[in-house]
């Protein structure tokens, strides 16, 4: 259980939510975990197989509480929301600003910002703690190029330069990134990115879990009354969550592609966890995949403290607390939308 934003997230896969007066009761294991006030809340985020009563539905839904359900794993499965605060001014103020490139920019560049920054200290901080292993002119060559390219970002107006930009941002980090693989190296050379198919398990590992981080992502904007279909940066596509693949930009490097190194570097996914398709294609096997999804949620509940709220939360949370601060910087109760920096 964690209270940040005004907001109660239940973590607990065996919670029970239910009302006691005026205030939400928290049971675990049939077992009194926490209570809270219900004047205190704007939202509830509960990923918990037992759910709330009937009673405490109605309650938030009459006080204008937006409930929200997941599974344990974060997959959205309803929200119920009361008539009086319902979503569809946020979705207007969404749909608004996604009209307005201008708008839209200001907005999207933040997100990149956060992007390029987390990139660049991924590489220091490769830098810092294995310099003798990597080669360090390389890579401090690579790190002062995303380093000065965030000032442009900072002032960035137009769509398609900020796109140019993160382009060239995206290429410099990822022609580093096998400096960053520092064992294994024959199992797992990384020769630049390769989407659709993956040409080698390095590739295969990132495409992976961008789509587990996209989905995450989704689930947290849908979660917070925000449509994950209308973005700022990735525009409207038929079939194409663009609002989810504009907020997953910030946490790629932090999220998975860390993720994916220290599988590697710890040895815990071995070349044995992948096969070679006719096509050329390199795909997980079924022993790889549970061990990469094993893994992944494992590393989801891991305890960090929020850069921006200085809070402690689990990884798994992050994008739920960005997709908080999206809807807040949208309805204007605070005056940018702050990205997740990682330090």
């Amino acid at each position: 259980m964690r209270k940040l934003l005004n907001t109660l997230f239940i973590t607990s896969e065996n919670a029970f939510l239910s009302l006691e007066g005026e205030t939400v009761c928290v049971e675990i294991d049939r077992r009194r975990a926490g209570q809270f006030p219900m004047h205190t809340l704007e939202s509830i985020q509960c990923f918990s197989y037992n759910g709330a009563t009937p009673a405490l539905m109605g309650a938030c839904a009459q006080k204008g509480i937006e409930l929200s359900f997941y599974t344990p794993y974060g997959k959205f499965l309803c929200r119920t929301v009361g008539a009086s605060r319902g979503n569809v001014l946020l979705r207007k103020r969404q749909y608004q600003s996604s009209e307005d490139e201008k708008e839209s920019c200001l907005i999207a560049r933040n997100m990149i910002l956060g992007k390029v920054f987390n990139c660049r200290w991924s590489i220091d901080r490769t830098l810092r703690d294995h310099s003798l292993r990597i080669d360090q002119e390389k890579c401090q060559k690579a790190a002062g190029f995303l380093a000065a390219s965030l000032g442009r970002i900072r002032v960035e107006t137009d769509l398609d330069s900020l796109r140019g930009t993160e382009g060239e941002c995206a290429q410099i980090y990822f022609g580093i990134f096998d400096e960053l693989i520092l064992n294994q190296r024959d199992s797992f050379s990384f020769q630049g990115r390769n989407k659709r198919p993956p040409l080698d398990p390095v590739n295969a590992m990132l495409s992976f879990g961008y789509t587990l981080l996209a989905n995450d992502c989704a689930h947290a904007l849908e979660g917070v009354g925000l449509d994950s279909y209308v973005g700022f940066l990735h525009r409207d596509r038929p079939g194409r969550k663009s609002l989810a693949l504009d907020l997953m930009e910030e946490l790629r490097a932090v999220l998975v592609d860390r993720f994916v190194l220290t599988l590697i570097n710890n040895r815990q996914m071995h070349k044995e966890h992948f096969q070679n398709t006719e096509s050329g294609a390199v795909r997980f096997t079924e022993e790889g995949k549970r061990k990469f999804l094993t893994a992944w949620q494992e590393h989801k509940r891991e305890q960090i403290i929020h850069p921006y709220l200085q809070e402690k939360i689990c990884w798994g949370l992050v994008p739920h607390v960005q997709a908080l601060l999206l809807s807040r910087y949208l309805r204007g109760d605070i005056d940018e939308y702050p990205p997740f920096l990682w330090k």
